[in-house]
């Protein structure tokens, strides 16, 4: 779990100054859509609409952007049809690595996430292949200077959190994905400000990887994430800080 959270905070702190913003905001818009033609348009009814809406305001996209991406989704614009599929493989050092794409070309997109596999020195595999090292999880970032830790840990806990931990500046709230809205939910009530919070997959087990292959692996990871059909990537390393803010 350490080297996946060190890893989102990372990457949540350059998303802020991103020169990609572009980029995300197509990505986020791709899920809002989705979102609203599987459960509607309503994101007090839909809690994966409201958290891509809440995504999308926090990379301040435009709300008239929210409002396109929702209305392709329930149709009341044109718009493409996304396929969600999920990508399975290796990485350097046997590393496991999930990838979670939408794509109106799905042999385009497995062609290429196939080529990135290859050039970082990992191999696509089959569905289920990694997927069982990963549990789903809510996962929520809070900066230590916001909030006394016994009071966080009180409110997350009664409000359905599994676990919190410090890790370096932070503390790190797991949920299980139902409790994930009410966790989230009762910290902003209680105005304590989040740096992630979002459903993601947390590795049971990670593998430690330096030098040479710790630059392969983010390289891999950075790539797979540039790429536009992809939404997330997940991974079970366990990188040195030194290297993983050099990023």
């Amino acid at each position: 779990m350490s080297g996946h959270s060190k890893w989102a905070t990372t990457k949540h702190k350059k998303a802020a100054t991103d020169a990609k913003r572009g980029k995300s905001f197509t990505k986020i818009g791709k899920e809002i859509t989705v979102a609203a033609r599987l459960g509607g348009g309503d994101p007090n009814g839909n809690p994966r609409l409201r958290t891509a809406i809440a995504k999308a305001k926090s990379v301040s996209l435009p709300s008239e952007n929210i409002k396109r991406a929702i209305q392709r989704g329930t149709g009341e614009l044109p718009g493409v049809t996304y396929e969600e599929i999920t990508y399975e493989g290796y990485g350097p050092g046997g590393v496991a690595v999930i990838a979670e794409s939408m794509t109106d070309n799905r042999n385009r997109t497995v062609s290429e996430i196939r080529n990135i596999f290859s050039k970082a020195g990992g191999n696509m595999g089959e569905a289920g292949c990694v997927s069982w090292m990963f549990h789903k999880k809510g996962y929520l970032v809070v900066n230590q200077a916001r909030i006394d830790e016994d009071k966080l840990m009180t409110l997350a806990l009664d409000a359905g959190a599994e676990d919190m931990l410090p890790e370096d500046d932070n503390f790190v709230i797991t949920t299980a994905p139902n409790d994930f809205e009410k966790v989230k939910t009762a910290l902003e009530n209680a105005g304590v400000p989040t740096e992630v919070a979002e459903l993601t997959m947390i590795p049971q087990t990670t593998v430690k990887l330096d030098g040479k292959e710790a630059q392969q692996m983010l390289r891999l990871i950075e790539t797979l994430e540039d790429n536009d059909d992809i939404q997330n990537v997940y991974a079970n390393f366990d990188i040195p800080e030194e290297i993983l803010n050099a990023v």
